[in-house]
Order: C-alpha cells, then structure tokens, then sequence
C-alpha cells in the first residue's frame, strides 16, 4: 500500500524529511508494531498518556502510514484520507511524544485541511517546547498572515497583525541571514505604520543581498510613503543598469512622478515597457506621464494602445476621452465615453466627463441637466452619504455651480454652492469660497463680504477663510484693519507660510510694495516642499509685475516653469506679460499657447491668446480666441477692452465701441485694487474719439 502511494506520488512534490532526524534513529526499520494504541489526534484533540519509553519503530511505522494518507489527500482530495492521516500522526506522537518533528508534521496538516484553531494550537504547543523551533513559528507566522485579510474588524485584523509580527520577529532572531524573513517582517512593520522598524528590515535585507531586487523596490516604496521621493530614486539608482528589471524600472518611474520630474519618469517608463511589452501597468504609467509632461498627443496613442490590448480597460477609454476634450476633439472623445460606458455599469466618471464635454462645447443646459440629474440619483434621505459619497457630491456640485456661473446664473451658482456646506469641513470650505467668488465675479462686493464673514462665523477656526476675509475688508476699503487681521494669523511656525502668502496677496493689491516683498520673502523661506517654492515664487512675480519691474518678474515666472513645465497659471503670465508690452512675441505665443493647451476653456488664458495674435498682426486668430474669451468672461473689462482694440484695428468702429463702452462700465463696477487707471483712461479717450468718428459718418 505504501508502494502505490510512492507510485502516485506528484514529481513535483519533494520527499518529506523523515523523523528519523528527529528523534529516530538513522537505520530503525519500520516492522509493524506487535500493539498498537488507542488513536490519537494530537496535542490539539483528545491526548493519551505518553508511554513511559518511546517506541520509535511504532513511531515511524504510523508516520509512514500518515504520510501515505497525506499524500493521497493531496491527490485525490478526499476528507477521509485526511482523517486518516491525522489519526496515523496521532498513533506516531503517542508512540514517540517527544517528537517535535510528529507534531510539526500534524500542525501543516491542520493548516492544509482548514482545521485552523487546531493547527494553531498544535504549533503553540511546540513553540511552548522548543522557542527556536522554526518550522512551527514558520506555520503560525504563515496562519496569522492569511487571517488578516479573513478577519471583520479592524480590531481583530491588528490582533492578528501584532501576532504575525510576534512571530516573523522570532524567526529573523533564530535565522538573521534569511532574507524573505526580514522583507515580510519589513512589510508587517509599514502595516503597522512601524516605519522605522520596516526601514531597519529593509536595510538589512539590502544589506544581506545588495542585488536584491525585492529588497530595494520595498525600501524605495517606504521611502516614497514618507514622502522622500528623492531617498527613494537615489536607492533605486543604486542599482546597476544591467540589472535593472522592468518592475524597478516602473518603481523607479513612479518615484520620478512623486518628485513630478516628468520628464525622467517618462524615460524610467518607457525603459520598462522596453523590457516588457506585454506589462500594462508600465503603459499605464508611461500615458500617465507623458499627459503631465504636456505631451498629450503620444499620451493618446499610449493608451490607445492600452485600450487595443485590454478592452475592458475603461480607466484607458476616459483618459483617452479626456485628452480629445482638451484638444478640442468633442466627437472623439464622446465615442471614446460610449465605448468606456460599455464597460462598465453605474459608473459616475462616464456621465460626468460626458458633462464636462457639453460644458466645454458651450452647452450649458445639457451638461447641467446631466450633473443635476446624478446628484438627483445619488441623494440621500438626512444626508447619510459615505465619504466617498461625500467627495463626489461636492465634486458634482462645483461643477453644477460654474456652470451656472458661466451662464451669470449667480443665484443658483450661489444656491448650488451652499448645497457644499452640509457635506463636511473641507467641501464647506470650498463652497463659501465659491460663493464668495461668485458674488466678486457678478461685482457684487457687499454680498460677498457678507458671505466671507458668514464663512468665518461658522468655521472660527479656518485661518484660509479668515484670510479670505481679510481680503474683502481690504478690497471694501479697511486696509489697515485687513492687514492687521491677518498678521494676528501668524503662530511663528511653518504654517505661517500661507499667511505670509495671504499678506503678501493683499499688500500688493494695495500698492504696499515694500511690505508686499518682505511678506513673500518670509514665505519663501517658509516653503519646505517644491509646490509650495513653486507658488511663493510665482507670487513674488506678479508683485514685480504689478511694479513694472518686468526683468525681475521674467525670472521669478521662468524659474517656476522650469521646475514646473506644466504651471499653466505661471505660463499663461509670463506669457501675457511679454505679449502685453509688445516683447519677444513668438516667445510670448509660444507660452499661451502651452496654458491654452493644458486648459483649454479657461477665459483669461483664451483672451490672453487671442492679444498675442493680435500684438502679432493675426487678427483672425485674434478675434477667433478674444470671442471665445468673452463667451466664457462675459463680464471681464479687459477682454472688452482688447476686442474694442481689434474692431477698432479691422475697421468695425461701432463695434469697437460698443465693446469699449462695456469695458469701462465693468471697471465701473469693480474695486479699485483690480482696475489699472491707466487702462481706463487709455479706452476712454478712444472711446470718446471713436464716438465723434461715427457721429461725423453719421452727419456724412
């Protein structure tokens, strides 16, 4: 019998060590037991009373017999062998109690058969005996792991997450150079949020085997965690070329991301999918990257590519729909929404971004009908939404609400806005800023300090609305007490650096130049992460603009461009800047036209364009991007202002004009810290001289 057993053994399957290491001796035969003993499962079941000698030929006889069953459980699946094996392991202790390898042996059994709390205890046992028993930790450090993705609570999965810690713990003190102990412990150590003990494990793993892929991905992703994104690409690269894989080369891409150096993730990317064609998550992230490197074009063709090779990728498909709506494709891109629609069921992203298409076509009622009607379908009675529910309600409402407020529909814009404030701290905050903004885009400047001080009285302890604030009293006149209001903002700690942003915003609007710089310099030098240098330097610009001290404006815009390529807010000014003065116009184009591309509905980007077309002569193009501009700002003197200049330049004087006169009723209407007097003097003076043109046609 235990012939045929051999016989049907797997070839993959190695032979298991035999008890003879243990506590047999090498060359015991195995002759069958002249008595046998009543059937035992175990320590974990029903034990009987050892025997005052071990039989070690009884021993062995039953663990052969045990094995034999075990074998054919593997093959042929049957419980019964099962129960028989357990039995045979059963007759082996008794025969042999001291055996530690018999009761290893019957603890996998338990595991492999589901009998978990036996195995568990069998093995608790074991370790009790022998603390350096490394297969049973082994066992109980593997049980303990795949409970914790079993457990229903949060308390049970970190019980058993201190237990599998406990145990991986012990096996890297009884076996220090196995490096997978020290990678699993490590990764226990970052579920815990551990993170120190987890760099430690990792370390020494890397240390153990400085080639060891593993080792260095799970180190770089803790520090990637941490938010050393710079840590992590400096391990990363420590690893030589030649043996870099496609799996780090996608780590080492993700890292750059983390950094936003694009451009190098860009190259880590495409490294990857050049060792493996086939690997979609390294595509994935190569589309990703190239869409933030402004490269929107071999973007679309990557995930086009995705698309052809997983169909059902439907995340693939909305990108996809995203790019041709910022190029402009609305066709495209709504195909591209019915293919991904197909894909999935009950999806929010299909509808909404089948809204921001008709939004950006300029049809307001459809893309509001569409966000009305998920918000519709997605309410809840009292407000009992999860906090994803939450997110995309505010997210929803937002949009609803500029779309209003593009159409100057300012009370529902105002009403949908206040539908935020129910949905938590954060989507409150965005809502009163928007109604605040609402009222300053419709000039209705009481309304909107009202607003403001509403915001501050509800959320007392929201330093941005109280800055926001601050800003309206200044703009209605009450400088002095806005800037004191704000300096009692200030803790002398790193969270000062926002409010030395928000002081340095309002000095600058009130002509307080000197006061305006030392505010963003103490700002700067409070900014610890690239973002935050990025826009302390960016706000340090436009203080130089507003002061004529173009060169020093010029460098402080290009800086933040060359560490961010894609800040359409810093191109989109350098641009206009260069453009305004007549200056290195293709230059001046060339910026716009990356702003316009990276969003390309927004108003003041379009008119900025169109006035570069226009400083360069090409008044087509000029009066192509100034109509689109004022389509989506209809009430923003400016643009008025540059569409009186180019009918005025293409001969249409009354049209001239009549857009002239609109610009200076719109400044009327504005507060003095948005209105350069100089340009209103400027455009009434031609407007004047305009009207005593026509009334001469007229008399002709």
């Amino acid at each position: 019998m235990a012939s045929a057993a051999q016989d049907a053994r797997p070839a993959a399957q190695s032979q298991p060590q035999s008890p003879a290491q243990d506590s047999l001796p090498p060359d015991t035969k195995a002759p069958a037991p002249q008595q046998k003993g009543p059937a035992i499962t175990g320590t974990a079941g029903a034990t009987a009373e050892p025997a005052a000698q071990p039989d070690k030929s009884a021993a062995y006889y039953h663990y052969t017999l045990a094995h034999m069953y075990e074998e054919m459980v593997a093959i042929y699946g049957r419980a019964d062998y099962a129960n028989k094996a357990m039995e045979e392991y059963g007759k082996a202790i008794e025969a042999d109690p001291t055996s530690e390898y018999l009761h290893a042996a019957l603890a996998e059994l338990y595991a492999k058969t589901g009998r978990i709390a036996d195995a568990v205890t069998e093995a608790r046992e074991i370790v009790k005996r022998d603390p350096n028993n490394l297969d049973a930790r082994k066992l109980l450090g593997r049980i303990y792991l795949r409970s914790l993705g079993d457990v229903n609570s949060g308390t049970q999965s970190q019980e058993m997450l201190k237990l599998a810690i406990e145990q991986y713990e012990q096996m890297v003190r009884i076996q220090p150079g196995d490096i997978e102990n020290h990678l699993l412990l490590g990764r226990l150590y970052r579920l815990d949020n551990d993170l120190l003990k987890a760099e430690n494990e990792f370390k020494t793993a890397v240390k153990l085997k400085p080639d060891s892929e593993e080792a260095v991905i799970n180190l770089a992703y803790l520090y990637n965690e941490e938010g050393d994104s710079k840590r992590a690409a400096d391990v990363l690269a420590s690893v030589p070329e030649s043996a870099r894989s496609a799996k780090l080369y996608s780590v080492l891409g993700f890292t750059y991301e983390q950094q936003k150096d694009y451009k190098h993730a860009v190259q880590a990317y495409k490294q990857a999918v050049d060792l493996d064609h086939d690997n979609l998550d390294a595509m994935r992230g190569l589309a990703q990257n190239l869409l933030n490197d402004g490269q929107s074009d071999a973007a679309l063709e990557q995930y086009r590519q995705i698309a052809e090779a997983d169909p059902q990728d439907a995340q693939a498909l909305l990108r996809m729909a995203e790019i041709q709506r910022r190029k402009g494709q609305y066709d495209k891109a709504l195909a591209s929404l019915n293919k991904a629609d197909a894909q999935v069921q009950d999806s929010v992203e299909v509808p909404y971004n089948r809204a921001l298409i008709y939004e950006a076509q300029g049809k307001f009622d459809e893309a509001a009908k569409i966000l009305d009607g998920m918000l519709q379908k997605n309410e809840k009675p009292g407000g009992a939404y999860t906090s994803g529910e939450k997110n995309n309600r505010a997210l929803f409402l937002d949009r609803l609400g500029n779309i209003y407020k593009q159409q100057q529909k300012t009370q529902l814009a105002v009403d949908t806005f206040r539908r935020m404030l129910a949905l938590g701290p954060e989507p409150s905050r965005s809502g009163y800023q928007e109604i605040i903004d609402t009222y300053r885009d419709a000039k209705m400047w009481p309304q909107a300090a009202d607003a403001a001080r509403e915001a501050v009285k509800k959320m007392p302890d929201d330093r941005e609305l109280k800055m926001v604030l601050a800003q309206q009293e200044a703009d209605s006149g009450h400088a002095d007490a806005a800037v004191a209001q704000v300096k009692s903002l200030l803790k002398g700690t790193a969270e000062d650096r926002a409010i030395y942003i928000g002081l340095a915003q309002i000095d600058s609007r009130l002509k307080r130049y000197k006061e305006a710089e030392e505010a963003v310099a103490e700002a700067q030098k409070l900014a610890a992460k690239p973002e935050e240098k990025q826009y302390a330097t960016f706000v340090a610009g436009s203080i130089y603009e507003r002061q004529k001290k173009y060169e020093q404006a010029e460098e402080a815009f290009k800086k933040v461009i060359a560490e961010d390529a894609n800040n359409a807010v810093a191109l989109n000014y350098l641009g206009y800047m260069l453009a305004d003065r007549g200056v290195r116009l293709e230059e001046a184009l060339n910026y716009i036209k990356k702003a316009v591309e990276i969003d390309p509905q927004n108003g003041a980007y379009l008119d900025s364009l169109g006035w570069a077309y226009y400083k360069l002569g090409n008044y087509d193009l000029a009066e192509e991007n100034l109509r689109k501009a004022v389509a989506r700002i209809s009430n923003d003197a400016t643009i008025h202002q540059h569409l009186g200049d180019l009918y005025q330049k293409t001969g249409r004087l009354k049209l001239a004009a009549a857009h002239w006169e609109r610009a200076l009723d719109e400044w009327s209407k504005t507060v003095a810290a948005e209105v350069d007097q100089a340009d209103v003097n400027q455009t009434a003076k031609k407007l004047e001289a305009a009207r005593v043109k026509l009334a001469q046609q007229v008399r002709k």
